[in-house]
């Protein structure tokens, strides 16, 4: 006599696993998840390594900012050196340049005529 509701070769019990390819599929799970595991840390290892990076080369380029700051305080101040050289009288730089003119030329009829 039959069962109801089972047709011949039906499992019974243990929903169609027989307890060594239960097994199988336990262990090939237990290898996925440590490999899963394995590349989990790698991941988490490089992004703490990535981070540490990121602050490194933040630090860098606010140092660099400072640095161009000063250079251009420094500049800034060069270029108003400049301006106000420029904006002074031409006059009299041209008469020191004519009297330095004078002065070597002096000297050095000077110095020929002594030999």
């Amino acid at each position: 006599m039959r069962r109801a509701g089972l047709g011949d070769g039906a499992p019974t019990g243990n929903y169609g696993y027989t307890n060594s390819g239960y097994s199988v599929y336990e262990e090939e799970n237990e290898r996925l998840t440590e490999s899963l595991r394995n590349k989990v840390s790698a991941i988490k290892s490089l992004s703490i390594e990535i981070g540490t990076e990121v602050k490194n080369q933040n630090k860098l380029l606010s140092e660099m900012d400072n640095d161009f700051d000063s250079a251009t305080g420094l500049l800034g101040a060069t270029m108003g050196r400049l301006r106000r050289l420029s904006r002074g009288s031409q006059t009299k730089l041209l008469c020191y340049m004519m009297l330095f003119a004078l002065f070597v030329f002096f000297v050095t009829y000077w110095v020929i005529k002594l030999r």
